[in-house]
């Protein structure tokens, strides 16, 4: 048996004490947290600022979500509706996959987010306190970014005939402005998504005195494969007055299903823009159709306050591309079946965005680069792809490929009656066709945006 001093004894029940009064505060925060986390979710309280984030930059005026998610009325409205898309993951779409990469404006729900949505629908949508309703998102219509400096339209609305067929046409949109500057962002704005599948853009300048009249020669001219590009050119009146042809700065812009242009902070990317020129939109896109429709989209530019100091680099991998497709991208009926492509970097590189591109067929997709040394950079994953939405993701800091990298893209493809996507009933040989972009045709791209590393690129963060 062990005897303690009285002096000792005193301290031990003394300590118990001080054991229990702790035990009883930390019992207290247990139960304060549990009802805190337990509070009814309201829409002032908790799901005005989910909705706001995830789903109102779709769902408003102007914009491809269906309906409009503004006011309390609007979306209590459709409370049920939105518990049951965002349950079953249909809704807010997000095709990569967050355990593999992660990028900047996800729209992505937390499992404390999704449950709080589930409860408030059924709880009959409760408005909560009047007096604290969080005031929407400033935005502006045709606009995913603040307000444009200047906006360019299609100056006619382009007729799309009802005849099942993909239409390809190239648009010139002139402007002139008060003198030289530098754009630090382009968007396009479809103004019909549902038709519209993809757009590449590029910026035409006139230097002073070389054009009179911007605006002269053929706005919209339907491109055909077999025409030469220079007789289309001077259709669309691009040449000076001269004859000769003016700068051509290429891929400025670009578009596919779901895409939200992308903004980097000052000095990265950006262009210089003289005051007299036009946007040349090349492959303008659109998949086929059994009834009329039109387009009229337009472009936002927003201008920069600093030339850009460090100008964007971009390569294509794979389809129309640099590199391979392997095997050759034909993917036989009621298979399913896996391709990759691969690059080699000649140089370390800050990589800050990707876009991965597939058509109907898309099964899944997954890029990664694997270093020298043999350790892999996971870039981007697609376990479920949806032609729908094809982002550009940009990373929340660049991520830095080492010199003698591989970057690879691997893709698999559903040519069976099980991809509800299939356009063939029953399925039937589908690949790449020379150039052609139709929709019914394969595409496999891995789409790179990336600068030149410098010291320090790992810190900068990309997220606005």
């Amino acid at each position: 048996m062990i005897y303690f001093s009285t002096k000792t004894q005193r301290a031990l029940r003394a300590t118990e004490k001080i054991l229990v009064q702790l035990s009883v505060l930390s019992a207290l925060v247990v139960i304060l947290n549990s009802c805190n986390n337990s509070e009814q979710p309201t829409f002032t309280n908790r799901i005005a600022p989910i909705i706001y984030k995830n789903c109102t930059p779709c769902h408003r005026t102007g914009e491809a979500g269906g309906y409009s998610f503004v006011t309390y009325q609007e979306i209590a409205r459709h409370a049920d509706l939105i518990a049951a898309v965002t349950k079953d993951g249909y809704m807010p779409p997000w095709p990569a996959d967050t355990a593999y990469s992660r990028f900047c404006d996800e729209f992505v729900l937390t499992q404390s987010e999704l449950e709080a949505l589930q409860v408030w629908a059924k709880t009959g949508a409760p408005l909560g306190d009047e007096n604290t309703i969080p005031k929407p998102p400033d935005f502006f219509v045709d606009s995913t970014h603040e307000k444009p400096d200047l906006v360019l339209k299609m100056t006619e609305s382009f007729f799309i005939k009802g005849d099942n067929s993909d239409k390809f046409m190239i648009a010139k949109f002139p402007y002139e402005i008060a003198n030289d500057t530098f754009i630090r962002a382009i968007e396009f704005v479809p103004d019909n998504r549902k038709l519209l599948h993809h757009m590449n853009g590029h910026l035409v300048s006139y230097p002073e005195g070389k054009k009179k009249n911007v605006a002269e020669g053929q706005h919209l001219v339907e491109m055909d494969m077999d025409t030469d590009q220079v007789v289309i050119y001077k259709q669309l009146g691009l040449q000076n007055d001269d004859g000769t042809f003016p700068t051509l700065t290429p891929s400025v812009i670009n578009y596919l299903p779901g895409v939200i242009s992308t903004v980097y902070p000052e000095g990265i990317g950006g262009y210089r823009m003289s005051k007299k020129g036009a946007f040349l939109l090349k492959d303008l896109h659109y998949g086929p159709t059994p009834v009329n429709d039109s387009d009229q989209s337009i472009i936002n530019i927003y201008f920069g306050n600093k030339p850009p100091k460090r100008p964007t680099n971009e390569l294509i991998l794979g389809t129309l591309g640099v590199s391979e497709v392997v095997p050759p991208l034909q993917i036989p009926p009621d298979e399913v079946k896996s391709f990759s492509t691969e690059i080699t970097t000649t140089e370390k590189i800050s990589l800050l965005t990707v876009n991965p591109h597939l058509h109907l067929l898309g099964k899944s997709f997954k890029s990664y680069a694997v270093k020298p040394n043999g350790d892999t950079i996971p870039l981007v994953r697609i376990n479920k792809w949806d032609f729908r939405w094809q982002y550009f993701y940009t990373y929340k800091k660049p991520v830095i490929i080492p010199k003698g990298s591989r970057i690879r893209a691997e893709a698999t493809f559903d040519n069976t009656t099980a991809n509800p996507n299939n356009p063939f009933s029953p399925p039937r040989q589908v690949g790449e066709r020379n150039t052609s972009m139709r929709t019914t045709d394969e595409m496999f791209q891995f789409i790179i945006t990336f600068l030149p590393y410098r010291k320090g690129d790992e810190n900068i963060n990309l997220e606005r």
